[in-house]
């Protein structure tokens, strides 16, 4: 893999999208001036964990919610260490759509 802006391989810095969900996809969206790869985990960070935010104060969906969570928060992060651009229905497409991926 490459380097990307941030001075780390991307395949790194796309894993660290994800570790904070949201919060660290938008520090790395806002941060990251070169690679599309990175730019895309990103934006897909910050997609999937609002939804899930959102999704989780539903009554009697919350635990279904975050069990999903916690499995594609592992998906996504190995994924993107393995330098996958491994994209989510729906969500993947819009975040390759808004990140200019």
């Amino acid at each position: 893999m490459a380097k990307s802006s941030t001075g780390l391989e991307e395949n790194i810095a796309a894993l660290l999208s994800y570790v904070a969900g949201w919060v660290t996809g938008l520090i790395f969206f806002l941060i990251e001036k070169d690679s599309r790869f990175v730019k895309f985990h990103a934006m897909q960070s910050i997609i999937t964990f609002v939804a899930v935010f959102i999704l989780s104060w539903i009554p009697f969906l919350n635990i279904v919610v975050g069990i999903l969570a916690l499995v594609l928060w592992i998906l996504l992060m190995v994924k993107a260490y393995q330098g996958e651009k491994f994209k989510l229905p729906v969500i993947g497409d819009l975040a390759e759509k808004w990140s200019g991926a």
